[in-house]
């Protein structure tokens, strides 16, 4: 049932570290993958190394004309939207450059990378699988990063209202909410006192990986999740549930 044998998945973000671990399992599954990012450089290197059913395309989500562009060929029937970035700043220093640019990469450019996707998908009746990158701080809040939460918080609203209108279409929209992953660019501060405090309110005690999230993206990708639409899985260590 987790089989992706025939399917055509398109993965956003896919330069960074969660999106090209995407790209990296739904190649695993059997699924052909399309990897997109602006950084275009990465794309190509990880399609070379997967081989054969793997390609990368340049995709900018805050402009339209760059996501028909990306999706153009073949009807994708994964979509995982991936792609995003933070602003860090507290709430009275934060600019509008800031809010607009964090907000229009996490939430419009989902928006409009998703539309068109499911404009084609929908047109090609083939239905499909669009699966959010939410946040456990779509969930909660942390000081900081004000439009993150905004955005992610409003994706996961998003999700919803794109499951009840794409059902019709026999299109599955869900989100995965992960906690904090362990990569290059956070080690410095979890190596810190601030950050090992934050660890430990963890109920598990440990930042995530990248692999801990493979089981809920293979289930809402393949046909193992066939009758969830709508939801939002949190991968997080029992992070988002910790007690006050």
């Amino acid at each position: 049932m987790f089989s992706l044998e025939g399917r055509r998945a398109f993965v956003t973000g896919a330069s960074g570290l969660l999106g090209g671990h995407f790209a990296r399992v739904l190649h695993g599954a059997g699924a052909e993958v399309v990897l997109a990012a602006r950084r275009i450089e990465a794309c190509e290197a990880l399609a070379a190394e997967l081989g054969s059913r793997a390609s990368a395309v340049r995709l900018d989500v805050q402009d339209e004309a760059s996501i028909a562009a990306a999706l153009d060929g073949p009807v994708c029937d994964i979509l995982v939207n991936n792609a995003g970035i933070a602003a860090t700043r507290p709430f009275l220093e934060q600019t509008a450059e800031d809010w607009d640019q964090v907000v229009d990469v996490n939430l419009r450019g989902a928006f409009f990378v998703a539309q068109a996707a499911a404009k084609r998908m929908a047109a090609a009746r083939s239905g499909g699988s669009i699966i959010n990158i939410a946040s456990i701080l779509g969930l909660r809040v942390i000081s900081g990063v004000a439009g993150y939460t905004s955005a992610k918080a409003g994706l996961i609203q998003l999700t919803r209202q794109m499951a009840v209108e794409l059902a019709r279409h026999s299109i599955r929209v869900n989100a995965i909410a992960p906690g904090y992953v362990a990569s290059d660019l956070n080690a410095e501060f979890f190596a810190s006192e601030g950050g090992q405090a934050m660890i430990r309110r963890i109920p598990q005690r440990r930042l995530g990986r990248p692999e801990d999230l493979d089981g809920a993206l293979l289930l809402l990708a393949s046909a193992a999740g066939a009758h969830m639409t709508g939801s939002v899985i949190t991968v997080d260590g029992g992070h988002s549930i910790n007690p006050i």
